[in-house]
């Protein structure tokens, strides 16, 4: 992988810990900014991002978002109810692994701890968490290899993706419809 989509891996990277509601340190959101912009990533943001100074540091999420916003990087809007909430962070996490904007292991984990474990493990996301239990117990002994497990995960995400729309059913265990 080229540094510069490395670099942009971990710029997505910091947008989901932040997503999650973790705690992303301004530093942290500097440095990553300066690793971009040194691997030949660049944007307006990013040059400012990258720049800033201690005194400076309480500008780092403000120019963070603008960032992912000018490298194409969307975070999504969460709607203020949880139960949506988790929906939107799924159908994200499953379009950058269509994508091939996140790796399909690290992806199908977000979504089944951060969202199928909340909503009690619906149908429509059971063939990620599949995924992500089988690459989580993977060993080099398996009959089935771990890029046949990843491409497994990218086609749930698909399907997942090709599922009801977006809004809410009155079933707050199933997926939005």
């Amino acid at each position: 992988m080229p540094e510069s989509d490395e670099a942009l891996a971990e710029l997505r990277c910091l947008a989901i810990k932040r997503i999650c509601g973790d705690q992303v340190g301004s530093d942290q959101l500097i440095d990553a900014g300066l690793r971009a912009l040194l691997t030949g990533v660049d944007s307006p943001s990013l040059r400012l991002l990258a720049g800033l100074g201690r005194r400076e540091e309480p500008e780092a999420p403000d120019l963070f978002m603008q960032v992912l916003d000018e490298l194409g990087l969307d975070v999504p809007d969460l709607p203020a109810d949880h139960h949506q909430a988790l929906w939107v962070m799924a159908r994200w996490w499953a379009d950058l692994i269509v994508g091939g904007n996140l790796d399909p292991l690290d992806g199908a984990d977000l979504i089944w701890w951060r969202v199928a474990s909340e909503l009690g493990y619906p149908e429509q996301l059971r063939a990620i968490v599949e995924g992500a239990i089988a690459g989580a117990d993977w060993d080099e002994n398996w009959t089935v290899s771990l890029e046949q497990i990843k491409s497994d995960i990218v086609r749930a995400a698909h399907e997942f993706l090709a599922g009801p729309g977006s809004t809410q059913s009155n079933d707050r265990s199933q997926s939005p419809t």
